[in-house]
């Protein structure tokens, strides 16, 4: 087992369809074999912060999840929710059409709101460009816009809209975004030699649903 891949995994589980067992399960399995944090819807978030009581496993909520075509001020109102009822990071999704747009004033107004929210709670923002959607050049935009509008880390997918997180991808976000910003790769991550792929192009956090196949070596079969 590579528990130091362990450290940089988001055991994720955003199925709608997601138990209350389901989600227990998955934060007992996140404290077993030592993951950074446990990646779940907001209705969630409660339950996974008590089940994960008294480990170093943090809970990440998600935001605006899947499409990011929510109003910046129910962006801001989801994240604050999230934080009160325990998240210590948020995922939130970008004002896709505004990348595709070129828009970067949309995109730093929409980031910076969430950000302000999250970091009035001491959590820390990832941002999901969803880059199956965007051209290099969009891509590059989403990512000055994340660092503009002061997100702690810019995040590849939702694993919903099409393609996952490539290494050429994590290449280019980790040039844009420079040293000090946290880069999560996200959608696709199944097995040990992905996550070291994706950790040798420059990310710092491995968003999965297959954290035990990745660090047992196996093929995990699924995403979220």
């Amino acid at each position: 087992m590579s528990t130091n891949i362990a450290s940089y995994i988001d055991h994720t589980l955003l199925k709608p369809d997601a138990s209350r067992e389901d989600v227990q399960r998955i934060c007992a399995e996140a404290v077993e074999y030592g993951f950074k944090s446990v990646c779940v819807n907001p209705v969630w978030v409660k339950t996974a912060v008590q089940a994960l009581k008294g480990s170093p496993v943090l809970c990440c909520a998600v935001v605006g999840f899947p499409l990011g075509a929510t109003p910046t001020d129910v962006k801001v109102f989801e994240a604050r929710g999230a934080v009160e009822d325990g998240a210590a990071e948020i995922d939130m999704v970008i004002n896709i059409a505004s990348a595709r747009a070129n828009d970067s004033d949309a995109l730093v107004e929409d980031i910076a709101a969430v950000a302000a929210a999250v970091h009035e709670g001491e959590a820390i923002l990832k941002v999901i460009i969803e880059t199956a959607l965007l051209t290099d050049e969009q891509k590059v935009l989403a990512c000055q816009a994340s660092v503009e509008a002061g997100a702690d880390f810019v995040k590849t997918s939702t694993g919903f809209n099409g393609g996952g997180a490539t290494v050429e991808d994590v290449q280019l976000m980790r040039a844009t975004v420079g040293p000090d910003l946290g880069v999560k790769a996200s959608g696709g991550v199944r097995s040990l030699e992905d996550a070291q792929a994706m950790i040798a192009a420059g990310a710092t956090r491995i968003g999965a649903s297959s954290g035990i196949a990745i660090v047992k070596g196996e093929q995990g079969q699924s995403d979220y």
